[in-house]
């Protein structure tokens, strides 16, 4: 079980990291070891933990892009023609759509066929620390690939007709099906504990050439379907913990915890939408991938240490 402070710590670590492109799976798993509590991370209590602090992120996503939304599932309803569609802003939003619905079924059918397996991991903080280096690594090399490829396409267009290609243009307009598809097979890493599901998703984006903006908004949208996804098949086992632990007088001991992490992760992740959007407007991924690499490194030494 986890005391309220555990839980109040943990669930704003969670809004955050989840949104920032850092991995807040790595940091749950991480962060209880360093502070030396003593949490059974194997467990279901603090699997479900996970999940509604997942679910309060996803919760705050979809309030973010709320009117975002709307507009995708009317634009659905119009490509099924269940009411005529008015003209391309409903397209656009109907291939939106359905773009993010292939984008989200390699991370659903991973998540479903492997769940025991990678639950196991979530009780290793030594390779929680590890994977978080190997997520700041990812996130350098996209960024430094995607910079080199905007160079060469820069210059042999200016030598071509003196024409600068700008990385806004690349936006989801653009976006195949196929695209999507490889941005969704990328968001399946943030299954592991230590790589980021934004990270992962924004690395795919960046590769099939979105911009920086584009591929965070994208990243925004996939998370919230599969985190929904997660949240619907485990927390009906919460009334389990509940009725369980009212039988014996401590319901509230039980369940508290979960909704104090679940109220932290949602205030986090809902400011974290909002300064996020505004960063990647005009910066990159780099300082995160530093952030990644480096608290990887330190955390790995402090294992190596008590061991």
């Amino acid at each position: 079980m986890l005391t309220y402070f555990q839980a109040i710590v943990l669930g704003l670590f969670q809004g955050l990291t989840e949104l920032f492109p850092v991995s807040s799976l790595g940091h749950s798993v991480i962060l209880p070891a360093l502070f030396g509590w003593h949490i059974d991370q194997a467990g279901d209590f603090f699997l479900i933990f996970l999940v509604a602090t997942h679910f309060a992120t996803a919760l705050a996503l979809l309030t973010f892009f709320f009117e975002d939304w709307l507009l995708i599932i009317k634009g659905l309803f119009r490509s099924l023609s269940f009411w005529p569609t008015t003209g391309t802003h409903d397209a656009q939003y109907a291939k939106l759509g359905w773009l993010l619905i292939i984008g989200t079924i390699p991370a659903g059918l991973i998540g479903l066929l492997f769940q025991n397996k990678l639950q196991a991991l979530f009780a290793s903080p030594r390779l929680a620390a590890l994977f978080l280096i190997g997520n700041g690594l990812m996130l350098w090399g996209v960024d430094r690939m995607r910079r080199d490829r905007n160079r060469n396409e820069k210059n042999g267009q200016a030598m071509a007709s003196g024409i600068e290609i700008k990385d806004g243009e690349n936006n989801l307009a653009k976006l195949t099906w196929m695209q999507s598809l490889k941005v969704g097979l990328a968001q399946c890493l943030a299954l592991i504990p230590g790589f980021s599901r934004t990270g992962a998703t924004m690395a795919g984006g960046r590769l099939v050439g979105l911009s920086h903006e584009s591929a965070a908004y994208f990243a925004f949208l996939l998370a919230t379907p599969i985190i929904f996804a997660a949240a619907a098949l485990k927390l009906p086992e919460l009334g389990r913990y509940f009725v369980s632990g009212s039988s014996n007088g401590g319901g509230l001991v039980v369940v508290g915890p979960i909704l104090v992490g679940f109220a932290a992760a949602f205030i986090a992740a809902y400011f974290s939408a909002r300064w996020l959007v505004r960063y990647f407007k005009t910066n990159n991924l780099m300082p995160f991938a530093i952030y990644c690499m480096a608290f990887g490194a330190l955390a790995s030494l402090v294992f190596l240490i008590q061991r």
